[in-house]
């Protein structure tokens, strides 16, 4: 009897050993498993670059390069080279601060139309670059569409115009990478406006070449200083200004200057009249500047070199409470990111030259940092002193300090910089590109489509995305519908090269 209940006993324990080891083995089995997905977690959480990656072609050289170190040869129209434009990775020769206008780091003579170069080398040395598509959040293509333009501007057919582009396409069409979403995840640095690349017709006569309306490129989003408001894929950024900061500090200090610059003159103007467009408020707006006690000009016109000197025009803008911003042969002005730069607030006469166009850069709210003057109030002859001198000191002030917090997200920094307190004009745009092809590739999973949405009113879809209803309504009786040709629209403005 007792041998049998110390077997009982025996078995018992050893039942209860097995069951302990048991469980032990399994809770160590689950802690090793928990542990290894924590661990992939966490790997996967701290990639900074998970959903950013970008991938880059690298693509022939007779598309991008070869167009710089021929530039000489081939950009004699535009004095590209004769001004060195196209050295210090776009940004031009340094500036020296002789006048005292600028601050001592970071200033070149950068010209309007270098931006796509100058995106070309930040995106060199952007930390998320792959090459694997599979990861990609987004394809950089990148093409000099507008050094392109540039080199067959005048005195070439439509041809010899179209060429490259028509190239770039088939080639882009060729690839794996682009018939994953059909190109609709790719996107372009044209750095120029985008009627350059909306030629109407084939005649030689006729203005720029057609890249944009070309079927493929419609997939593509494109990044301009001057979008269309009547397209869906072309997005405008800021044009590249004279300073190009490399650490924090430069903006800081530069901004607190602007903040303390003594402002002389309560409104200027540079540039030039347009005697041949009827629609130019240019010369009414040179007249009233002239006839006023505290108005400036600086006349392009009369004295190019003065108008063409960045330490002249920067001064006068320094020396002004608000700077005038009129379109040119286009709707927008590269003046009007030198005088945000100068802290001068900008007044606009047509939504189209600020309002409508950089809506990943700049506020909701116009009213907040310049102001709007209608157009035709100026051909009524309405006073732009009296106007302006309306305007109370403390708004003025407030609206002032809105500019001078804007000029970080406006500016281009050095490709080396390691800025970390502030987003640039190049984060701002290359994060947008991200979130616009995450939501095209998320839209199809979906099976979303962009039937619906009218081309003409594209305008409307950008400022939309910002939640300003408001600014739809506003703007709407300055971007009349298209008139159509042949079943296609026809463009809202016959617009050319934009002038100073």
């Amino acid at each position: 009897m007792e041998n049998r209940a110390y077997v009982f006993q025996q078995s018992h324990i050893c039942l209860i050993a097995l069951i302990c080891a048991f469980l032990s083995l399994f809770l160590l089995y689950f802690n090793n498993n928990i542990f290894e997905n924590n661990r992939v977690d966490k790997n996967r959480k701290i990639d900074p670059c998970d959903g950013r990656y970008v991938y880059v072609y690298d693509l022939p050289s007779r598309f991008n390069e070869d167009m710089i170190t021929e530039c000489n040869r081939n950009q004699k129209w535009l004095n590209m080279c004769k001004y060195k434009y196209t050295i210090n990775g776009g940004f031009g020769n340094l500036l020296n601060n002789t006048g005292g206008v600028f601050s001592d780091h970071g200033w070149y003579d950068t010209n309007q139309f270098t931006v796509s170069v100058v995106f070309n080398n930040r995106m060199k040395r952007y930390k998320c670059v792959t090459k694997d598509a599979s990861v990609a959040a987004a394809f950089y293509v990148p093409y000099y569409a507008g050094y392109d333009f540039g080199r067959y501007i005048k005195g070439f057919n439509v041809s010899i115009r179209d060429a490259t582009s028509i190239e770039l396409l088939e080639w882009l069409e060729r690839r794996d990478e682009w018939k994953i979403n059909n190109g609709k995840d790719h996107f372009v640095v044209a750095g120029r406006i985008t009627w350059d690349f909306r030629r109407k017709t084939d005649e030689d006569s006729d203005w720029g070449n057609k890249f944009l309306t070309l079927p493929a490129a419609r997939n593509l989003s494109v990044l301009l200083i001057e979008s269309s408001p009547s397209s869906l894929n072309d997005f405008a950024i800021p044009y590249p200004t004279y300073f190009h900061p490399s650490k924090d500090s430069e903006v800081f200090d530069w901004q607190d200057q602007m903040r303390k610059t003594e402002r002389k003159w309560l409104f200027c103007f540079a540039g030039a009249p347009r005697p041949d467009d009827l629609n130019s408020i240019r010369s009414r707006l040179i007249n009233q500047c002239r006839n006023s006690s505290v108005g400036k000009v600086l006349e392009c016109g009369v004295d190019d070199k003065k108008c063409h000197s960045p330490s002249n025009v920067m001064r006068m803008f320094q020396t002004s409470v608000f700077c005038l911003q009129p379109e040119g042969d286009s709707f927008t002005r590269r003046s009007a990111f030198d005088s945000i730069l100068a802290g001068c607030i900008p007044v606009f006469f047509h939504p189209g030259s600020f309002y409508t166009q950089y809506t990943w850069h700049i506020p909701k709210n116009y009213m907040k940092y310049s102001v709007f003057i209608p157009h035709d109030d100026i051909r009524k002859n309405v006073s732009i002193e009296q106007r302006l001198g309306q305007i109370d000191t403390n708004t003025v002030k407030m609206m002032r300090e809105e500019v001078i917090n804007m000029i970080p997200r406006l500016i281009y920094a050095d490709p080396d910089s390691k800025l970390e307190t502030f987003e640039d004009a190049f984060d701002i745009s290359l994060n947008a590109i991200i979130r616009r092809a995450s939501k095209l590739r998320q839209d199809k999973i979906d099976g979303r489509t962009s039937e619906d949405l009218v081309e003409e009113y594209g305008w409307k879809y950008a400022l939309l995305e910002q939640g300003n209803e408001a600014a739809v309504r506003e703007w709407e009786p300055y971007f009349p519908k298209p008139k159509l040709n042949n079943g296609s629209a026809d463009g809202l403005v016959n617009k050319q090269e934009p002038q100073s």
